[in-house]
């Protein structure tokens, strides 16, 4: 499992696939929150900040492992990808009568961002050519 695990993380072969995925996920997050309900629905099982917070973390995993440069520039890449995704959803939502755009849940965006791009950034190894 580590094995497969390091592969699909590392490995410089699936880099494309992991920013595809990120790309597929925000389009996802971006749909998923435009219907109609669906936030109250799945607001009974998780609050917004921890939706927020794992959603955003999670694409900032696909972004930081899915980008090529150093670490660091990978890490700023990631944060400043995911901040402008989170605005741009947060826009998307001011236009919907029935959702309403707010700073904070972007704030908690860049924030899991933020910190997600900085452990990754600490403690995973640089990529390697299969």
């Amino acid at each position: 499992m580590s094995n497969l695990l390091k592969l699909l993380v590392l490995d410089l072969k699936y880099r494309r696939l992991r920013l595809h995925c990120a790309l597929l996920m925000y389009g996802a997050i971006v749909v998923m929150g435009s219907i109609p309900g669906a936030r109250d629905k799945i607001g009974h099982y998780a609050p917004g900040l921890v939706l927020h917070a794992v959603a955003y973390a999670g694409l900032t995993g696909l972004l930081f492992t899915g980008t090529m440069g150093s670490a660091g520039q990978r890490a700023l890449k990631a944060v400043l990808i995911v901040a402008a995704m989170g605005g741009f959803d947060e826009i998307v939502q001011s236009f919907l009568s029935y959702r309403n755009g707010a700073v904070s849940d972007w704030l908690v965006d860049c924030s899991a961002a933020l910190i997600t791009s900085s452990l990754l950034w600490a403690f995973l190894p640089a990529p390697r050519q299969a």
